[in-house]
């Protein structure tokens, strides 16, 4: 039985890993400072498992819980997407460094 009240908290963070990882609070204001530095961003959901809607901004190891329908998140958003579309589109293969056409003596 033991085993079992064990091993139940495991399976349950196996299975819903998002769902103790879920924002509790958000916070309407942000500091421009915080904005400047994300370093990226996710998108929470209130599916069940999470109960509110929420952006998590990622900052130097630390997670910033704000409103998802607030301009200056929204316009960071944006910029964000925009930045990493346009490097993706603009990516250019590396070439192959060329082998000189040595012949070989066979001995």
């Amino acid at each position: 039985m033991s085993v079992l009240f064990l091993t139940l908290p495991l399976l349950c963070l196996a299975l819903f890993p998002r769902a103790f990882d879920c924002c509790m609070k958000i916070s309407d204001e942000i500091p421009k400072g915080i904005l400047r530095r994300v370093e990226r961003f996710e998108i929470q959901k209130a599916d069940g498992l999470c109960h509110l809607e929420a952006i998590i901004l990622h900052v130097k190891g630390k997670k910033f819980c704000v409103n998802p329908w607030n301009t200056k998140v929204k316009k960071m958003m944006k910029k964000m997407k925009h930045k990493i579309h346009r490097s993706k589109s603009h990516v250019r293969k590396q070439r192959e460094p060329e082998l000189s056409n040595r012949k070989t003596r066979s001995s």
